[in-house]
């Protein structure tokens, strides 16, 4: 589903939360906050101060040679304020942090579809924003080839709207090199020829040439796979060659979106052979698969996270800025001499050992219970670096087997980042005693010594199957409407409804229209208008579809139903 989901509005909070600052929580502090995200706004620019302040401790007094913010994933759409918004508010905030930009680069997917108004409402709120005498740099992204169009035609259109040279080009600002390289068609996974990968080889060659120590600095939308945080999202045609022509030069830091992985995660950059790090995004937040809260969780939409580059003589500086916070995020990234591999810090054998813990006051409460299972309450942990995750036992007391295993984030990425966590486990027996256990897990997969339990019995019934239900089997026409029920639906969690030609197999093809599931009492509700169609041209008159229920934000299919458009009664 990565290509095809959009975000949601649908933060919900219980109020007698406690909760921590996202930035006291990625600390590991145990101070609880109490303010809200609307209260942290008050006085933005005192993350700024204390930044700096850290800045001059360190003896880092001098300005730098060069300076760039850099940004990803923008995905302007056709209408609406909010993205509009989180965009506008980016440039200011990065203007405010880094009032003298060299340069200004934007890592791809700069609209949801590569539609003309998409591009025409991006470049009207970057050209206001934008530094006069930063040079603009863009990379094309895999949306940005959605709008049914040629291949050739969308990057006509790429170029057009964003003023750039080519969908790969080479600029040198301030005698550092800066290599853009551009995803080649809409594939998910990105498409980079062996042409352009020769062309990215000639170009490392001449800014190496140009100063062996200098770092090169390289953009392109998709992550090389087996690198970064959330590369598995990555390409894998040419990925060897891809890899092995940046391989030769260490001084080589590349720079990805695509995946909008959170930049908290240490694993965020990776070294090896060069130094390549994730951008995040500028619209919402995905997340690894297989956690109940899902890929894309309650909130996502609310993150809006960039990087600031400052290069010094034979050292980079990588700052991780939360846009929607207006502070900094965990310390910043610092690559001394670039060249030299043997400098390396963040690499696969970085290590920390250091297991996240429950303090001693900690508690794990069931505070529910349904016929498939529990709402749990539980104090959250500590942690060194990041507290990411939760393992979740839910072992059967008759039995005395673990039943079902459960893996939920720490919700790290919210802010306040709520605590106690509160969490639905479903799945389980009805009329079943169980024993919970929950055990923390921080970024490097380091498992507390000590865990939280705590007993409860689901109650007695009869689990019902999931059905869709359709208010008419046959519409009149590709215009007509139909109301779409969806009965005995669980709670969200990236749970979505997706619509196809009946005889697609869902992963394959995107959905012709889809949306998230909003459920009441076990209930989802819609009424399916086509002008909602995200490809109208495969909705046609005397053909069949399916909607298909699927848990999760992937394609597991619960329910489906189908109906056949008719031909438009005059």
């Amino acid at each position: 589903m990565k290509n095809e989901f959009e975000i949601q509005d649908k933060q919900v909070e219980s109020k007698e939360k406690k909760k921590y600052t996202r930035r006291k929580f990625l600390e590991g502090t145990t101070k609880v906050a109490g303010l809200s995200l609307g209260m942290a706004l008050v006085n933005p620019m005192d993350s700024l101060t204390v930044f700096a302040d850290d800045d001059n401790k360190s003896g880092n007094h001098r300005k730098p040679d060069l300076v760039f913010p850099v940004i990803s994933d923008v995905h302007i759409k056709k209408t609406g304020t909010k993205d509009i918004q989180k965009f506008s508010n980016t440039l200011h905030q990065l203007n405010e942090v880094v009032p003298k930009q060299d340069a200004f680069v934007i890592v791809g997917d700069l609209t949801d579809y590569g539609f003309t108004e998409e591009y025409d409402r991006f470049m009207s709120v970057y050209n206001a924003g934008k530094q006069s005498r930063a040079v603009s740099m863009m990379a094309i992204g895999n949306h940005d080839y959605w709008n049914g169009l040629s291949v050739a035609d969308a990057q006509k259109r790429f170029l057009e709207k964003t003023g750039m040279s080519s969908i790969y080009y080479h600029k040198v600002i301030k005698g550092y090199h800066f290599i853009v390289l551009g995803t080649e068609d809409g594939r998910t996974e990105g498409t980079f020829s062996t042409k352009q990968i020769k062309w990215l080889g000639e170009k490392l060659k001449q800014a190496s040439a140009d100063d062996r120590k200098k770092p090169i600095f390289v953009f392109h939308h998709q992550p090389i796979k087996d690198t970064v945080y959330g590369s598995e999202w990555g390409f894998s045609e040419n990925r060897d060659l891809f890899y092995n022509t940046l391989k030769e030069f260490p001084q080589a830091i590349t720079f990805s979106g695509h995946t909008h992985y959170p930049l908290d995660d240490p694993k965020i950059i990776h070294q090896k052979d060069f130094t390549t790090i994730g951008t995040a995004s500028v619209s919402y937040l995905w997340l690894d698969a297989g956690r109940i809260q899902g890929e894309v969780p309650d909130g996502a939409d609310i993150l809006n996270q960039a990087l600031v580059v400052e290069v010094y003589n034979n050292k980079v500086m990588i700052k991780r800025r939360d846009v929607h916070n207006n502070e900094w995020t965990g310390d910043p990234f610092v690559i001394s001499s670039p060249a030299n591999k043997d400098t390396f810090i963040y690499t696969e054998k970085r290590s920390d050992k250091k297991a996240p813990f429950f303090t001693k006051d900690a508690k794990l409460t069931i505070v529910g219970a349904t016929i498939t299972g529990f709402a749990i309450s539980l104090t959250q942990a500590k942690d060194d670096l990041l507290l990411h995750d939760y393992k979740i036992l839910a072992r059967n007391l008759g039995t005395g087997k673990v039943e079902k295993e459960f893996l939920a984030f720490s919700e790290f990425y919210r802010d306040p980042v709520p605590n106690p966590l509160v969490l639905n486990l479903d799945g389980l027996n009805p009329n079943t005693n169980y024993e919970i256990e929950v055990q923390a897990l921080d970024a490097y997969e380091n498992e507390s010594k000590n865990a939280l339990k705590a007993t409860g019995k689901t109650l007695q019934g009869v689990v019902k199957d999931v059905s869709i239900i359709l208010s008419k089997d046959t519409l009149n026409g590709v215009e007509d409407t139909v109301e779409v029920i969806v009965e005995n639906a669980r709670v969200p969690q990236s749970d979505w409804i997706g619509l196809y030609e009946v005889n697609e197999e869902p992963g394959g093809p995107g959905a012709i229209w889809w949306m998230y599931t909003e459920v009441d009492n076990g209930t989802f509700k819609v009424t399916f208008n086509p002008k909602d169609n995200k490809y109208p041209d495969r909705y046609k008159e005397g053909s069949t579809y399916k909607f298909v229920y699927f848990y999760g934000s992937g394609y597991d299919a619960v329910a489906s139903s189908t109906i056949t458009v008719g031909s438009k009664a005059e």
